[in-house]
């Protein structure tokens, strides 16, 4: 599975991204101003957590 990890500047979105690793998740961290909804959609991502 490959999941989207939006960034709002939060202190635990790496938690959480170290979370899903244990579980065997990839996931990719992405400040929530870098990224565009065409780029998201490009990457046919599993689970997008806000």
């Amino acid at each position: 599975m490959k999941f989207l990890i939006i960034d709002n500047y939060d202190s635990f979105v790496y938690n959480i991204a170290q979370y899903l690793g244990e579980l065997g998740v990839e996931s990719t961290v992405i400040r929530n101003d870098k990224i565009t909804l065409d780029q998201i959609k490009q990457n046919n991502y599993d689970g997008i957590i806000i």
